[in-house]
């Protein structure tokens, strides 16, 4: 994934927690938050120490990683994306985490060919 994908600043973050929308389910939580421009979308994850090491932390982040890489033609554009991974994601392979991930972006509508837009 190109580092223009990717949410870095701590001002990006705070700005999508506060005002984006939260959605989630078992594995991870999702925030959204609409940008003004029509730009490719930004990733932001949050791997918390409580779920591992740094190579169980650093391989959920992979999986999340390549799963929206696989998933980047579906996912809406102008959004910026926070992934919190909860505890058991620790815990699951990569096809579990991707059917998880595209899960909870369905219930954020976020996935190309949702009827209505969460945000509006």
């Amino acid at each position: 994934m190109k580092k223009s994908f990717r949410i870095k600043k701590n001002d990006d973050f705070q700005t999508v927690f506060s005002k984006g929308k939260s959605f989630a389910n078992r594995q991870f939580v999702v925030y959204m938050y609409k940008k003004e421009q029509n730009v490719p979308f930004r990733l932001g994850l949050s791997v918390s120490k409580k779920l591992g090491n740094a190579v169980v932390r650093n391989r959920i982040k992979r999986y999340i990683r390549q799963s929206f890489t696989e998933l980047k033609a579906d996912i809406k554009a102008g959004y910026d994306f926070i992934i919190i991974a909860r505890k058991p994601a620790a815990d699951m392979s990569y096809a579990d985490v991707k059917g998880s991930l595209i899960h909870v972006m369905k219930l954020a509508r976020a996935l190309q060919g949702e009827k209505t837009d969460p945000l509006k």
